[in-house]
Order: C-alpha cells, then sequence, then structure tokens
C-alpha cells in the first residue's frame, strides 16, 4: 500500500478521455475574449468570467506592457519584503475607495486571500459560520483555521437565524457568504444576512469574486443593496472582471493592518507581478467609469435567460450574466457540452463534486463586449443542437 495506488486506480479521468467527452485543460490556441481557437476550431466563448471583456482592451494592455518596461517582469519578493511597488499601493487606494471601505489589502491571488484573511483572523475559540454553496478556498480557509465551522442551506435565512442562535454568545463569530454564487448566478440576501449579523453580535465577510464589475454598478453585492458600511470584509479578485490575476481584501484600516501582519499567504507568497498589478489597475478604472459596460453586461444576462427559458431549459434562480443551464445527468450534461463544442460554443461542463449529485449543468456566463450578432449565434447553436440529440445528450458518449 502506497500513497501513489490512489493515482493508478484513479480511472474516470482515463475513461472519459478515451470516450472523447473529457471536457477540461483544453489548451487555447488564441483567445481575443468572445472567440477562442482550438486546433483551428474557432468557437464563441461563454464560459469566461472575462464579464467586462477587458482582457484584450488595449488600454489594459498598454498599461501591463509599461509596468513591464518599468519595474521588469517580477517582484521576486513578498509584499512583507522586497515585493511591495507603489504600483500596489495605488492599487489598494483605489480599490478600497471603490468598494466603500477605508483600506484594502492586495494578495497574489484570490485563493490565497480567503485562506490567508481566514486563518489569521479565526482561533480555535471562534465559529465560523458558512452557506452551504460556498467556494472551496473559503472551505480551505476555515480547515487552515481551526475554527469550528458550521453550515447553513443555500440563502435560507430561517436555517441561519436557527445556526446563529446555537452559537454560544460570547464566541467570535464570523459568517462567510458569496456576493454572487459562481454555480448558480444568483445572489445573496445581504440586507437580511446583515439583520441577523447584527443581531447575534458577529461579523460578516462576503466573496465578491463574481461580484465586482457586475453588479452595484460595479461595485459588488454590497453597494447593490446599499449596505456597503454593514459589510465588515469585502474580498474580490483580479482574474474575472478585471482581467488579471490576483485578489483583495478591503475593510477598516486597522482590521486591514492586522491581516497585513498575519496572513500567512501574503507574507510567504512572491507579491503580484508589476503587469497583473498594473492591468488590475487600468480595468478598475475602466470600470469605475465606463458604467455603459456594466449595462451592456446586465442586459445580456438577462437577455440569455429569458431566450434559455423559452427554450424549456432550467436556468436556476440566477440574476446575474452567470446563466447555468441545469441538466441534472453527469453524462447528459458531458454529451450536450461535447456537442456545443464541436458546433462552436465553448461552455463548461460542473459535475459532482463542483455541484450536488443530480445538479450537473452547463456553466455559461458572458461578457459586456459580446455581440448580438454572437448571442444569437450561441441561441441558434443551442436550440439546433437540442433538437438533434432529441433529449438524449450523452447519446453516443457513453
Amino acid at each position: 500500500m502506497t500513497i501513489f495506488d490512489k493515482c493508478y486506480d484513479f480511472q474516470r479521468v482515463h475513461k472519459a478521455i478515451e470516450a472523447g467527452y473529457y471536457p477540461y485543460f483544453i489548451p487555447l490556441d488564441e483567445n481575443d475574449g468572445t472567440v477562442a481557437s482550438y486546433n483551428g476550431h474557432r468557437l464563441i466563448m461563454i464560459g469566461s468570467n472575462n464579464y467586462l471583456g477587458l482582457t484584450t482592451d488595449p488600454r489594459v494592455r498598454a498599461a501591463a506592457s509599461e509596468a513591464i518596461d518599468r519595474y521588469g517582469s517580477s517582484c521576486t519578493g513578498s509584499r512583507f519584503l522586497n515585493g511591495t511597488l507603489a504600483l500596489h499601493e495605488d492599487l489598494e487606494r483605489e480599490l478600497a475607495d471603490f468598494v466603500n471601505k477605508e483600506a484594502a489589502l492586495v494578495f497574489s491571488n484570490g485563493y490565497q486571500v480567503n485562506l490567508g484573511v481566514i486563518s489569521a483572523l479565526l482561533g480555535r475559540r471562534d465559529i465560523v459560520i458558512l452557506d452551504h454553496d460556498n467556494h472551496a478556498s473559503i472551505i480551505d480557509g476555515c480547515r487552515l483555521s481551526v475554527a469550528d465551522s458550521r453550515r447553513f442551506h443555500h440563502n435560507d435565512m430561517d436555517h441561519l437565524d436557527h445556526v446563529l442562535r446555537s452559537c454560544p454568545s460570547k464566541a467570535g463569530k464570523l459568517v462567510i457568504v458569496e456576493g454572487v454564487y459562481s454555480m448558480s448566478g444568483d445572489i445573496a440576501p445581504l440586507p437580511q444576512i446583515v439583520e441577523l449579523c447584527q443581531k447575534y453580535n458577529c461579523q460578516l465577510m462576503v466573496d465578491d469574486a463574481h461580484g465586482i464589475g457586475v453588479i452595484g454598478g460595479g461595485r459588488g453585492s454590497a453597494a447593490h443593496f446599499g449596505v456597503s458600511g454593514q459589510v465588515d470584509l469585502i474580498m474580490g479578485t483580479f482574474s474575472k472582471s478585471l482581467a488579471s490575476l490576483g485578489g483583495f481584501i478591503a475593510g477598516d484600516r486597522q482590521v486591514i493592518h492586522y491581516i497585513k501582519h498575519f496572513a500567512r499567504t501574503m507574507i510567504f507568497s512572491a507579491s503580484t507581478t508589476p503587469s497583473n498589478t498594473a492591468a488590475a489597475l487600468a480595468a478598475l478604472r475602466i470600470a469605475r467609469d465606463e458604467p455603459e459596460r456594466i449595462e451592456r453586461l446586465t442586459a445580456i444576462g438577462q437577455r440569455m435567460k429569458r431566450e434559455f427559458i423559452d427554450l424549456g431549459l432550467e436556468v436556476d434562480n440566477t440574476e446575474t450574466p452567470i446563466v447555468p443551464v441545469i441538466l441534472g445527468d453527469e453524462m447528459e450534461t458531458l454529451g450536450m457540452w461535447r456537442a456545443l463544442f464541436d458546433a462552436g460554443i465553448f461552455t463548461n461542463p460542473v459535475i459532482p463534486p463542483a455541484v450536488s449529485p443530480n445538479a450537473s449543468r452547463l456553466r455559461t456566463s458572458y461578457m459586456a463586449t459580446h455581440t448580438d450578432e454572437q448571442l444569437d449565434l450561441v441561441i441558434e447553436t443551442i436550440r439546433q443542437v437540442i433538437s438533434k440529440l432529441g433529449g438524449q445528450a450523452a447519446s453516443g458518449f457513453v
């Protein structure tokens, strides 16, 4: 018996590859935002988190290039030592202002934000209360913290009330939710969550990785509901609307100061590269100064939800440009993905354990830069694929 036995026994992926429907780690030749290329096969991209379409914006590209010319390709050190640039602090100031907080702190990626912040703030006598659908980085951050973790049913305020009521009143408590849930596109009911946090004397952290640049005029879910002042910590990433790589946490100045000195994932990691930092700052300014992008994105999400419902598809309770197509069956989902891929549409199949059993789906997501013609083609292609498969999406792929 060795630790590698499970590796050699892992056959599920090999079978999928042999069957021709393995949908992951696809090496794209080109990606200009709304269109990608694989082995010369052009695909309309509706599987990206590039919500504002800024990864190819000339201003973002120019900012990244200029940062390399000025600073080089890397800082080669952690923020704690030699890896902080004036550029990082410029970005932190503008992020804090954008989400209406006193201060912000930039990390090298979003996963590290959640691991570092949660483990820095929570100890053995504390309790962390999580939405059942929270991202893996939040779950892992709680494990690293050694705090007592408790969960409530997704967006179920009665159950959250029950969980909070069962917590010792003197314990330190932190509720963590996502502002926009990445697999379903629905939004956390922050006003009710804020009310419960105040009732039970606990703090609230919102992971707004998919909310920044998408709702609340681009400022996220707290701004969307007008409760920025009642949310204690706002987390965001650069790898979605902000067209780069990295992440941040924003909150009261003294809290951010503490995290800066205790978040191990920041202290012991190299800082975001100059080009990533400059690209995020340029994208942030565009999101702030061009609200029409967010308006366009919202309109596209609403249209695609309507169109899919008209096609008889189940789209869950989405309120954002994340529009999941719920198919339920894992094999049907993979078959539908493959048929759309062959027809020139790039989607993301999501199967257990990323979602609950019998909740497999195609996760479609949209950009402000998608044209009406591209969306028309997506809808017509899906219509044709549904008709061709006749409800048996996995047929021929099993």
